[in-house]
């Protein structure tokens, strides 16, 4: 068996912070702070793993949203990770909520935040999400199959009233991985234009009086870098609002693109200009529907990762550091449980040592999980100091979405709390799921 060695690094270079919040400061050698608070000062105040929100990041990244898109509706794609002092910073900086279950939508309407301004989508909704959103007096509901009208329309009943929207799937493909893309015919969201089952179901809908038609949907993906498959689902919705209006005379006050705005996670990776989206999404919207002979309708995009994800910081402890088949894997305290998404998705991390200055060399390194699975693997082929060793604590940009939002009770270890910092102060936002939290609720003894 031919053993694979990584290539040495042998050289130390200063931190390149650009892939870290915009807060982030180097107060002494080897040590990092974010929002004015020391990285290895969290660590020892609320433990590892913890996560690291700057909120002065979070409501930066809304207000470039709001001011590259100021005649569009910012909806914040509350999965990608929610808490109540997100919905509440959301409320503050003007955004809507995008929810896609029940949970989400208490949780943000017991925050305070204003029903009429949350949309709620799903491939297959409940029959408590729809209650509960009816109930709760959302604003939208995204209809994503054919059985979902009759379903709402009867919930809905027949005095009542509901806004809806019609997700479509445009045959775009789009989005970082197979697993996040869904602008094409082969996966579970949406309903296809090109085989007419979008037709058919918007003309369903307009046979039920008590639920009002207001836009269509799509949603190409996830981690999409480009604008060009936006522009492209532009024409092609413009295309079937046409459509529309030629076979019912019906003209659509709003079209929501969806989010999946790509960000970097290691540097030197492309992330989506979203100035430059916003004036060719705008300029090719104008003139699609000047060629139809329609009257523009209102933009509504669903930022969510491009939000949350550059504010987040995750902090692991070593927890062992095994040298063997020519490789070096340094083990945290954390893993899979708190983050699947290497192992669902492939994706990169570029974790750094914090807390003491090494003047080591730098080595490439696996940051392996805890758990029990060989795929628990948060980062390979990362620049570690070569005296790397259990006790240290490690950094990992980017982390605010789609991690402990995913988050998972495996091999019950809980999951981890999430702090809010703020010109230098700290604050926990969500506790550590702890022993008793996981006894509670096994009640089968």
């Amino acid at each position: 068996m031919t053993t694979v060695h990584e290539p040495a690094v042998t050289t130390t270079a200063a931190p390149d912070l650009s892939v870290w919040p915009a807060s982030t400061a180097e107060p002494r050698p080897g040590d990092l702070a974010v929002g004015g608070v020391a990285l290895s000062e969290l660590a020892d105040r609320f433990g590892t793993p913890v996560y690291v929100l700057d909120e002065a990041e979070v409501r930066g990244r809304c207000r470039t949203y709001r001011q590259v898109f100021p005649d569009a509706e910012v909806l914040y794609a509350a999965k990608a990770f929610l808490c109540r002092a997100m919905v509440h910073w959301m409320d503050e900086e003007g955004l809507g909520l995008d929810v896609c279950s029940a949970g989400e939508l208490e949780l943000a309407v017991t925050t305070g935040f204003p029903p009429e301004r949350i949309v709620l989508h799903g491939n297959a909704k409940s029959p408590h999400d729809l209650e509960c959103a009816l109930r709760l007096g959302v604003g939208r509901i995204v209809i994503d199959s054919p059985s979902e009208i009759a379903r709402l329309a009867a919930a809905v009943g027949p005095g009542g009233h509901q806004k809806v929207m019609v997700r479509v799937v445009p045959g775009i493909h789009a989005g970082g991985h197979q697993k996040i893309r869904t602008g094409t015919e082969d996966q579970k969201f949406g309903l296809s234009v090109s085989d007419g089952y979008a037709q058919h179901a918007i003309a369903r809908i307009l046979d039920q009086p008590q639920l009002e038609l207001t836009g269509l949907h799509c949603h190409l993906g996830s981690q999409i870098t480009s604008v060009k498959p936006y522009l492209g689902a532009v024409r092609r919705l413009v295309g079937l609002m046409a459509r529309l209006h030629r076979q019912h005379g019906l003209v659509l006050p709003e079209l929501d693109l969806g989010g999946g705005h790509g960000i970097a996670y290691r540097p030197g990776e492309q992330a989506l200009d979203l100035t430059t989206l916003a004036r060719k999404v705008r300029a090719e919207l104008t003139e699609a529907c000047a060629s139809a002979g329609l009257p523009v309708p209102r933009l509504i995009i669903e930022p969510g990762r491009a939000v949350a994800g550059p504010a987040g910081v995750a902090l692991y402890r070593v927890l062992a550091v095994k040298r063997t088949g020519g490789r070096t894997f340094v083990a945290v305290d954390g893993g899979m449980s708190d983050n699947p998404r290497p192992a669902l998705y492939g994706v990169r991390y570029a974790p750094r040592l914090v807390g003491r200055d090494s003047g080591a060399p730098l080595l490439p390194a696996t940051v392996v999980g805890r758990h029990c699975e060989a795929g628990d693997v948060l980062a390979a082929g990362v620049p570690l100091p070569e005296d790397v060793r259990p006790g240290d604590l490690l950094a990992v940009p980017v982390a605010g979405a789609y991690q402990l939002s995913m988050a998972s009770g495996y091999n019950l270890v809980g999951r981890p709390p999430v702090a809010a910092v703020r010109d230098g102060h700290a604050r926990l936002l969500v506790r550590r799921e702890s022993l008793d939290d996981i006894r509670s609720r096994d009640v089968g003894l």
